[in-house]
């Protein structure tokens, strides 16, 4: 008799046991379902916030390595899924070439002063004339194109840049330097500028409306050159 009551409290002290490991184990995988929500809506927050910061500007690079600029922006190494969120973003959102228009500033004091030392500079306003907010950053691509039809492909500044955001209708600009001259051996008679938007490979035009520029179109270091836009 005593053995069987031995027996009975061995069998419910197991069958306790095989509870409490049951329950164990369901607190266990209901713990992780529930951290596994919480990091889901934790990164999808991270990502709408993301999207937002890049909607109001953003600071990519020229039109060759934008890319690159705005992927080595991103905060952190292992947040690749939400930079390529980004990336899609900015490139979704930034200012084409038809949506452009290019035109040189000719006010009282836009022209350029033929009597500088050195250089003096010309401002080109990008007007967005599309439907849509867009984004500019970096450096145009810029070709001074001559009355013989050559193009002189201009070098740009080492200036730092950040985007900017057009809205329908509003305005931005870039200086070119430029070294003015007269008539003579060494002049580049300028006709028009051929301007490429940064990350476009369309063009705009824009008429030269000043006079003829000192020739480098083969210097190094050329005293006529573009700065970023903005």
């Amino acid at each position: 008799m005593r053995s069987l009551t031995i027996r009975r409290r061995t069998l419910r002290v197991a069958a306790a046991a095989l509870t409490a490991a049951a329950g164990l184990t369901l607190t266990a995988c209901s713990g992780g379902d529930a951290g596994t929500k919480a990091a889901d809506r934790v990164d999808s927050a991270a990502v709408a916030q993301e999207n937002v910061g890049s909607g109001a500007s953003t600071a990519v690079e020229d039109g060759r390595a934008q890319g690159d600029a705005g992927t080595k922006g991103g905060p952190h190494a292992d947040s690749a899924g939400r930079g390529a969120t980004n990336s899609a973003t900015a490139q979704s959102k930034r200012c084409h070439t038809n949506e452009l228009k290019a035109a040189i500033a000719t006010g009282d004091d836009a022209a350029p002063d033929p009597d500088a030392q050195g250089s003096t500079t010309t401002s080109v306003v990008l007007t967005n004339s599309g439907d849509r907010s867009c984004t500019l950053a970096g450096f145009p691509g810029v070709d001074v194109i001559s009355e013989s039809g050559e193009a002189w492909s201009l070098a740009r500044s080492s200036a730092k840049y950040s985007g900017i955001t057009l809205a329908p209708g509003e305005t931005t600009d870039f200086t070119i330097n430029v070294a003015m001259t007269d008539l003579g051996g060494d002049a580049w008679l300028a006709s028009y500028l051929k301007i490429t938007p940064p990350n476009e490979t369309t063009s705009l035009r824009a008429d030269w409306p000043w006079g003829p520029l000192l020739d480098q179109s083969g210097a190094t270091h050329p005293a006529t050159y573009v700065n970023p836009i903005g």
